[in-house]
Parts: structure tokens; C-alpha cells; sequence
């Protein structure tokens, strides 16, 4: 396997490094989980025997554990056998709201279960959380069996007990060995485990030898090539696959050479190679006839800039202000970004809300497209003048210069040489400091960068996922724009309350205008993943929300 950048460690509550989830996702296990090869995709138990009862209008949960489910050995355990219980899923619900932990998944559970979030305020003003405190919408009725209670109804609740990256079960006894360390020493209950950890070169997990008896047990997804794959698997145990050996290989190129020369069994076309093997939407036939099989989707995400709410800059809610971003915005030609960038492995993106989730409307259209001439005429009536240079002032006359943050991989080179382009076009200096995408993610979630352009997939199936990016309280949290409004939170708390279906779908277009009108983001594309695997790797299919297919894979000899 590659991976294309460095992971962030193990502990998947603190990051929101995909890779990071990859890892996360195979090796702590979550109540419930996904069907494999199902399309829509389909909820079906993990270490449940079964999915949960409902009651209480859709606001109690009970989970009834597996009996016989045990973490890998660990120190920690001080050579006991270590059976997960009810309580481990109560201690890793409760971390995710601990204030010193600073968790990215607290939008996830933050005012929906009963008592929670009085506990985590209790910590903010003692500067202690209190693991041992009973908390009213959490409790182990017995050993095996776990009551969550919500403060109301959410019709998205069992996807975020699925989400992969984030509420695996952790050990109590495990995190408080390790603190700080703990994302380097990941114990968990499911298929793999780690063996070697090189932070920025190698990643060598191993299957659990103490994996319980699953077996590879799916339908027909109603794809093409789906029999093929039930036939090749049907009744296999999981994982068959021994050993997951993950290269960090950041240049594109040599991500491409490497699979080519069978250096690496599965990966993603870099897009700089996408010309050289495609034809269309199909491999080349020289690619083709060496046996690579291709499995071709748009990722279940978006790529989007975003400007900080709070910037003396370019934020506030002013007429002027508005003009910027929207300028800004309307300088950047994402079609360009597709065509030369991305290889054309990409279509533009219309809203938040991606193709293929809960909520897109396929006939939805963005207002904020590429038009330097209109991006001209808005910046001139709102009074920002070109100087001697053709460059802009502020209306007040101060100078006016933005900075859009960006990391150091070619693509994001290109990517400012493109925005530089549009921006002269329409009379705006720009700057563009450097650094890490960790950073930079930690400087937004601080709202300390003015402009930033990011990317978001999916961690379940709804547009929720994306839209509670941009909702008002969690700021400094997910809404890394620091976006506040109060006609879009009302449209979110609204749609929250009502079931999937045309009148929520209707909210979520509203909210997507409510967010061009006020523009704290400009939506560019959905990327197209072109997932190739060498002749001798069997079963494979993308899962749009799972990360990690490895434990459902086998290969053949050869």
C-alpha cells in the first residue's frame, strides 16, 4: 500500500488526517459498521449482536456487546486477557468531550447525549473531566449491554456510532499508560494491528492473531463486477490478507512508477499520471491487458477555499466585505484547476453537500463561478480602487493584500501560480505562506489563517457531514471559517429535526444559499478516485465512507 502524505498517529479522536482514519479504522472497532459491497451503503452491527433497539421516539438506544471480543496484549493490561465491555464505549463517548483532549468528533456528539455536555462543562471550569461520573444518557446495564440516551431525536445518530476514524472503542487502562503518547500506541479489538511504526516512512500492521470468528458473509451490490467478487470471497474469513505493509510515498510520480513496477498492490491514479493511462474513463489497453483492474467513483467529499470569518481582512458580514470574498472567489477558475491540475479527474462542485450523499440536488448550480469581468465590476462599486500599479486598495484607502495558505507538494505550487493569475486579473496582491497541512488545519481551527484551501469526505452518508462545518457553534471545532450566522443555523437545527426526505433536502439547499449569499467558502470540485489494484488483488471495491478495505480483500498467488 501508499500512502500519499505522512499519517497524524493513531488516536483518530484528535485528527482529522484521513490517513490517520485509514489506520484508525482497522484496528479500534465501533458499535456498528458497514456492509461492504451495499450500495446506497447499509448500517449492519460491529461488536453488536445485533443493531440496537429504538425507543423513546428515536431517542434511546440499547447495544447489546458481543460476548468473547478482547484487545490486542498490551502492557497496560499487566498480562490479564482484556474483554471489551460496555463501559469502554462510555469512557471513548466521554473523551470525545473532555476539554484537554480537544477532540475534532466533538461536533459529532456535542448536545446530543443526555448529561454529557454538563460534564464537559463541569471540566472547562474545574480543569479536571471526571471519568468516573455517572452521566444520565450513558450507562452499562449490565457487562454487555450499553443505554444511550439522547436529548432529542437525530436521524443521523447511527452513522456517527459507525463513523470510522473516531469512536472505536479505546481502553481506559491504555490511554492513561501512554497520555500524550497514546497516538503512537494504538490498542484495539479488530482485525490488525500494528507492528512497525517509521513516522513519515513505514507502516507495517499484522492480522490480530486474537480476531474473533467473522466471517466474509456479503450480497450482491448490484455493480458491475460485484458477482465476481462474492464468488472470490464468499465465505472467507476475515482478514485474509496476513500482513499491511503502507509506504508513505509523497511525489506523484514515484507513487506511479512505484505500482507500475508491482513495487505496490493498491493505490490511486495520481492525477499526474491519469493522461498517460486513461483513455476517457476507462484504462488505456496497454494498462488494461496487464491485468490492472480499475474501480472508478467520485469521492464522497469536496475540495473548497475557505476565509476566515474574523480577519480584519477579509472577514465580516459587510456589503463590502461580502464583495471581497465574493470577488476573490469569483477570480479562481476551477474548470482551469481541472483541466491542467487535476488531469480532468474532477467535476466542479455546485454546494456543500457532495454528489452521492443525503441531501445533493443534483440540479442546484453555485452563483460564485469564475467571472474576472463581474469580479472587476463588484470590487469597483464597493469602492475598492486600483492604484498606480492596478492594484487595489481598501475603501478606506489602506493597502489591501490577502494571504492564501497552502502546503509545499506541487500541486498546491500550482494551485497558487492559478489563484495568483486570477487575482491579478482583478487587482488583488496575494501572498502565500507555507507550511504543513497540520498546521494549517490547527491555525483555522484557531481562525488564524485568512484564507485556506482544504478538502472534506465524507465520514457518513449525509450532507449534515459537510453543512455542520459551517454551523455557528462549532466554531473554532469543525467551522474552521469561523462562520456565524443566524439564518443558517436556524435552517441547520431546523433540518436536524426532521427526517431524511424532499423537505430536508429543501433546507440543505437553503443553507447552501445562505452560504454563497455570505461566502465564507467557495466550493471548487469533487474529485474522481480512479482506485487501481494489481491482477493478483482479490475483492476489492471502494467503500464511499469506509477508508480501509484491507480486511475484506484477499490475494491470490503469484
Amino acid at each position: 500500500m501508499i500512502f500519499e502524505a505522512p499519517d497524524a498517529g493513531f488516536d483518530g479522536m484528535v485528527t482529522t488526517n484521513y490517513l490517520s482514519g485509514k489506520l484508525s479504522e482497522v484496528i479500534f472497532e465501533r458499535l456498528l459498521n458497514y456492509d461492504y459491497m451495499a450500495r446506497p451503503v447499509k448500517l449492519v452491527p460491529g461488536t453488536v449482536e445485533a443493531m440496537p433497539e429504538i425507543s423513546d421516539g428515536g431517542k434511546t438506544f440499547i447495544f447489546h456487546l458481543r460476548k468473547g471480543i478482547y484487545f490486542t496484549p498490551d502492557a497496560a493490561f499487566k498480562g490479564k486477557r482484556r474483554e471489551l465491555v460496555a463501559t469502554d464505549y462510555i469512557y471513548t463517548f466521554k473523551r470525545v468531550l473532555d476539554p484537554a483532549i480537544h477532540s475534532t468528533d466533538v461536533n459529532f456528539l456535542a448536545g446530543k447525549i443526555v448529561g454529557l455536555d454538563a460534564l464537559a462543562e463541569k471540566a472547562l471550569k474545574s480543569g479536571h473531566f471526571d471519568y468516573d461520573a455517572p452521566v444520565a444518557g450513558l450507562q452499562a446495564l449490565d457487562r454487555y449491554t450499553l443505554r444511550i440516551q439522547l436529548n432529542q431525536p437525530d436521524y443521523n445518530f447511527l452513522y456517527m456510532m459507525a463513523f470510522p476514524s473516531g469512536f472505536g472503542a479505546m481502553a481506559r487502562e491504555v490511554v492513561e499508560t501512554y497520555g500524550r503518547d497514546i497516538g503512537q500506541h494504538p490498542v484495539g479489538t479488530g482485525p490488525y494491528m500494528l507492528q512497525q511504526y517509521t513516522p513519515t516512512s513505514k507502516i507495517i500492521l499484522v492480522a490480530n492473531p486474537d480476531y474473533r470468528h467473522v466471517v466474509w458473509d456479503f450480497k450482491d451490490g448490484g455493480e458491475p463486477g460485484d458477482a465476481d467478487i462474492v464468488k472470490a470471497m464468499q465465505g472467507k474469513t476475515i482478514p485474509q490478507i496476513g500482513r499491511v505493509e503502507i509506504n508513505i510515498v509523497q511525489e506523484e510520480q514515484s507513487r506511479w512508477l512505484g505500482f507500475a513496477q508491482r513495487q505496490f498492490d493498491l493505490d490511486f491514479l495520481p492525477q499526474v499520471a491519469a493522461p498517460k493511462v486513461m483513455a476517457g474513463k476507462d484504462l488505456k489497453p496497454e494498462f488494461a491487458q496487464q491485468g490492472f483492474h480499475l474501480y472508478r467513483a467520485y469521492e464522497p467529499g469536496i475540495t473548497f477555499t475557505i476565509f476566515n470569518m474574523t480577519d480584519p481582512m477579509v472577514g465580516g458580514y459587510s456589503l463590502e466585505k461580502i464583495a471581497l470574498r465574493r470577488a476573490i472567489a469569483m477570480a479562481y477558475n476551477t474548470q482551469t484547476e481541472i483541466d491542467l491540475l487535476r488531469k480532468g479527474q474532477a467535476i466542479p462542485a455546485q454546494m456543500v453537500t457532495p454528489v452521492g450523499m443525503a441531501g445533493f440536488d443534483a440540479a442546484y448550480r453555485k452563483s460564485t463561478t469564475y467571472d474576472p469581468e463581474l469580479a472587476n465590476k463588484l470590487l469597483d462599486h464597493f469602492g475598492y480602487r486600483r492604484g498606480a500599479d492596478g492594484y487595489r486598495t481598501l475603501p478606506d484607502g489602506k493597502p489591501l493584500t490577502v494571504q492564501i495558505a497552502r502546503e509545499t507538494d506541487v500541486f498546491y505550487t500550482e494551485q497558487a501560480e492559478l489563484w495568483k493569475r486570477g487575482l491579478d486579473q482583478i487587482g488583488i496582491r496575494v501572498d502565500f505562506p507555507v507550511s504543513n497541512f497540520q498546521d494549517h488545519q490547527k491555525a483555522a481551527q484557531e481562525c488564524k489563517l485568512m484564507i485556506w484551501n482544504t478538502s472534506w469526505a465524507a465520514d457518513y452518508p449525509d450532507g449534515e457531514n459537510f453543512l455542520q462545518l459551517l454551523y455557528g457553534p462549532n466554531a473554532h471545532r469543525g467551522n474552521m471559517a469561523c462562520y456565524q450566522s443566524a439564518k443558517f443555523d436556524a435552517l441547520y437545527n431546523k433540518a436536524m429535526a426532521i427526517p431524511p426526505g424532499p423537505e430536508r433536502t429543501h433546507l440543505y439547499t437553503e443553507m447552501n444559499q445562505q452560504m454563497e449569499a455570505d461566502t465564507p467558502w467557495q466550493v471548487q470540485t469533487t474529485r474522481v478516485r480512479n482506485w487501481l489494484s494489481q491482477p493478483w488483488v482479490v475483492g476489492f471495491k471502494k467503500h464511499p465512507i469506509l477508508n480501509a478495505e484491507w480486511p475484506y480483500l484477499d490475494v491470490s498467488p503469484h
